[in-house]
């Protein structure tokens, strides 16, 4: 629904019941903790690319995991859907040596953040060997390299699993399969049939997962077998993946087209 109905529906309520609007809380902590300092809302023309001003592209495959796709800057696997959404979208094609094509894209040299708290609404695709995800990388990734860098996975999923997300953590000492983190799954509900929120909060030391508003996990230094290197900018990075060490390949049940659609993407800080 749109949200400025959404939004008409909620003052009709409060003028029909009598309801005083001031001891409601119509967006969570937002209006008092927190100011928001980015945004793309993907609101556009179908077919028209990402803002080229907010985003670039990891063009190629592998990205060290195994990957089966060919990454592309094609708006046929990134681009607007003229509804509102970003639709990153992997597909079965002979592609630069490889049989799959999708999409990668980063703010990296346009938008970092330290701190604060990173949100997206997405609808996500699903199949056997799908791997979406919303994560971050340090922004001294060329210079240190990975793990030293820092990665946050804000949502990571695999498409068989489809009432599953996880969010997790890889630095020094605690990278790869060690990576420190947990799943949260759906109850009675899946995660390719509606858009759900997914949200960190980022503090000096502390990281909270949330979906949906609910919190589901806590990090902290004290957590962690190795160095605590979230203290410096990050960027942040949307993608679907096909195949892979943490999915496994498709099988004959996967189907392709696979999209993943992003409503918004919102970064705030903490208010002074």
């Amino acid at each position: 629904m749109n949200k400025t109905i959404q939004q008409i529906i909620l003052l009709l309520f409060f003028i029909i019941t009598g309801v005083s609007i001031a001891s409601c809380d119509l967006g969570g902590s937002e209006e008092s903790e927190w100011e928001l300092i980015w945004q793309d809302e993907f609101e556009g023309p179908a077919g028209q690319k990402p803002d080229a001003n907010k985003w670039v592209y990891d063009i190629g495959t592998d990205w060290g995991n195994a990957q089966l796709e060919y990454d592309t800057d094609r708006p046929e696997n990134a681009s607007l859907d003229g509804e509102g959404n970003l639709a990153i979208t992997a597909r079965k094609e002979s592609y630069e040596g490889q049989n799959y094509t999708s999409a990668r894209i980063l703010t990296r040299g346009k938008f970092e953040t330290t701190y604060g708290k990173i949100e997206a609404s997405i609808l996500l695709p699903w199949g056997q060997g799908i791997w979406p995800a919303f994560w971050m990388l340090g922004n001294d990734f060329n210079t240190v390299g990975w793990p030293a860098c820092g990665e946050i996975d804000m949502m990571e999923y695999r498409g068989q699993e489809v009432t599953k997300i996880s969010g997790t953590v890889h630095g020094p000492g605690y990278s790869g399969s060690n990576g420190i983190g947990s799943e949260y799954e759906l109850v009675k509900d899946r995660f390719d049939t509606g858009f759900h929120t997914f949200t960190l909060e980022w503090g000096v030391d502390y990281l909270k997962w949330f979906v949906d508003g609910i919190l589901f996990q806590t990090i902290t230094p004290d957590d962690l077998p190795g160095e605590w290197v979230y203290d410096h900018p990050f960027y942040i990075i949307l993608n679907v993946a096909v195949g892979g060490n943490y999915v496994g390949s498709p099988n004959q049940d996967t189907l392709f087209p696979q999209t993943m659609r992003v409503d918004y993407v919102r970064v705030y800080r903490a208010k002074q």
